[in-house]
């Protein structure tokens, strides 16, 4: 079986909570595309990890592996592999495997995104973990993969031949050219290190589902930051929607069984672009601070907004998602009453589905349908039917107007806060 996990807004949904949860019932954790731009948090037993390369379902047997569609900074990776031993979790070469193929983010990386960055007019609000330069050297062929670090002659076969374009480019943006050549001694000694992880990531999870077992593939980000798809410019780097494990991984389409999509009861957004819904008052607030809205990676506070059904509409068609995780659905405990985006006013037209282009998006003024919230606490329940009512009807109305199932419901972060509904 072959399941794909993405996030159906713009990230921060509540990913590596469910990958967590759903782990113990696979054989293989795959991430397939990003970088350590994203952060997944597992909270368990008590202690709270912060994974940004290594998928989520690290707690568990499962066999970890990391595709040749993502780009990785090895000195995180190391940083995430020492941060779990430190707490009783061994990440040995049987524990996780690494494509031959997955892009190296290198330190020039890294530099050239601040410097483009800091020169546009109007701003990303990118991560600066060099993601994007990081792709588009594997686009234009310039990459280093991590069959690179792992040799030194091939790294110094690469490095004689993109070092001086790389000087060149930062001087050319008033950067330091000296970045170029900074560390790379380290780059080779982690290489060292990993060299025994390196595997083939396409045929281990091709080998694996012909034996008839069950593979679970990690997205990152959320389906409107897709690099082709999503809210443009105001985007990642990677393709971020369902179709993407396929190609990041190496499986065919005609072998995936389910694609589940994460999804707030709310929506936020970290750095720049539209948001129709989003709420500048104490509502926003409320949403902030309960949801403890605060980014994994940069730990930039979150824009929150009501729930977005137009934008939740445009997800199922890019993902074509079998089933839904709905989360933080305790977050909304206490606002009443509550609000969700049915559709949007543009230029004098109701819209039930959002405009392509991002500057339209901009200009949507949201349409809403208000519907009774809830006072009780709901973070101790363990069943649907436990629920106050007026919670259950907004989770069965959401589920009605996207015309998805609702699988999983989740009231808090820990493990055993989350129950099908």
């Amino acid at each position: 079986m072959f399941t794909i996990i993405t996030g159906a807004q713009f990230g921060d949904e509540g990913k590596g909570k469910l990958v967590d949860m759903l782990a113990q019932e696979y054989d293989i954790v795959v991430r397939f595309q990003g970088g350590d731009n994203a952060g997944h948090t597992v909270v368990a037993e008590g202690k709270t990890y912060k994974l940004h390369n290594v998928p989520s379902g690290v707690l568990f047997d499962a066999r970890l592996l990391i595709g040749p569609g993502t780009v990785m900074n090895p000195k995180i990776l190391l940083e995430e592999i020492e941060m779990l031993a430190e707490n009783g979790v061994d990440v040995t070469p049987q524990k996780l495997g690494i494509d031959a193929k997955t892009s190296i983010i290198m330190p020039y990386h890294m530099a050239l995104d601040t410097l483009r960055e800091g020169k546009r007019t109007v701003k990303i609000g990118t991560t600066s973990r060099g993601i994007g330069f990081a792709y588009m050297d594997k686009v234009g062929r310039d990459e280093v993969q991590m069959a690179d670090i792992a040799d030194s002659g091939r790294f110094k076969k690469r490095m004689y031949e993109i070092v001086p374009q790389k000087k060149s480019a930062i001087k050319e943006m008033n950067g330091d050219p000296a970045i170029v050549t900074s560390g790379l001694d380290d780059y080779l000694e982690i290489g060292k290190r990993l060299k025994p992880y390196i595997t083939d990531v396409s045929r281990e999870v091709n080998l694996a589902l012909n034996a008839g077992k069950k593979v679970l593939a990690e997205g990152a980000q959320g389906s409107h930051l897709d690099v082709i798809h999503g809210t443009q410019k105001f985007v990642t780097s990677s393709s971020t929607v369902a179709g993407s494990a396929c190609a990041g991984l190496g499986v065919g389409p005609t072998k995936v069984d389910n694609v589940m999509g994460i999804i707030k009861a709310y929506i936020t957004r970290v750095g720049e672009g539209p948001l129709p819904t989003e709420l500048k008052n104490k509502d926003g607030e409320h949403l902030r601070e309960k949801g403890m809205e605060f980014g994994t990676t940069t730990g930039r506070p979150r824009r929150c907004g009501w729930f977005d059904l137009p934008l939740a509409k445009k997800s199922i068609n890019l993902n074509g998602y079998t089933t839904f995780a709905l989360t933080k659905l305790d977050v909304l405990t206490g606002l009443s009453p509550l609000r969700i985006c049915t559709g949007y006013e543009l230029n004098g037209k109701t819209l039930d589905y959002p405009p392509e282009l991002s500057d339209e998006l901009a200009g949507c003024k949201p349409v809403y349908k208000e519907v009774p919230g809830w006072g009780e606490d709901i973070t101790g329940t363990t069943g649907f039917g436990d629920m106050p009512g007026n919670a259950q009807k907004y989770v069965l109305l959401l589920e009605e107007m996207m015309g998805v199932t609702i699988e999983y419901v989740s009231v808090g972060p820990g493990r055993k806060q989350t129950f099908k509904k």
